[in-house]
């Protein structure tokens, strides 16, 4: 029996990542990933059962590392502004150093693997965003709403910002658009103006 070699570990997930933004799910296959890594796809066998597993762990290993950077110098006990300026900067930051990955998560959340990737990836992330949404309500920080609402206010101008940004064009796509730190700092000030009493 073969043994697993790192480096082709790490290549094998970078490879996929890219083809499944290039190509999509269903033009993503095994022989593809093998083509394209330079090895055999009985190789590909050591690391994952089938097409199935690979894309559940390797979605749920992306999943697992957004939560983890998001939540770097975070804390659930935060005053609520302090604590969403932290998560806007852990976000922004991922997303901006991680565009490949957030592409790829995208159309994996968005797809039949969506539900089980989020379920592995995500639950404890989920577990401490409501800890830190019931804390802020209860200390009458923010006005008290259900979390889709909360996270739709919360977060959606963000990720709706960093979209143009990674598209470089604005609303409409006809003006270049860069996301600096004053339009997300306008952004985010607005969102505090739209939860807080």
């Amino acid at each position: 029996m073969r043994t697993r070699d790192i480096n082709k570990e790490e290549l094998v997930k970078e490879k996929t990542i890219e083809m499944i933004v290039k190509y999509g799910i269903e033009g993503f296959t095994m022989n593809k990933l093998a083509k394209e890594c330079g090895i055999s796809v009985a190789t590909l066998y050591i690391y994952y059962a089938d097409k199935e597993d690979l894309i559940k762990k390797i979605g749920t290993e992306m999943g697992t590392y957004f939560f983890k950077s998001s939540l770097k110098d975070f804390s659930p006990d935060m005053p609520f502004v302090e604590g969403l300026a932290k998560q806007w900067e852990n976000r922004s930051e991922f997303m901006l150093k991680n565009t490949d990955k957030i592409a790829c998560w995208e159309i994996l959340q968005n797809s039949n693997y969506g539900e089980h990737i989020v379920n592995e990836s995500l639950m404890e992330l989920k577990e401490i965003m409501t800890k830190f949404l019931h804390r802020a309500i209860e200390r009458k920080e923010i006005v008290p709403v259900s979390k889709e609402v909360f996270w739709s206010i919360a977060y959606g101008p963000l990720y709706n910002l960093l979209r143009f940004h990674e598209k470089g064009k604005g609303l409409g796509g006809t003006t270049p658009f860069q996301l600096t730190n004053e339009i997300q700092q306008e952004a985010f000030r607005l969102v505090i103006k739209a939860l807080t009493p």
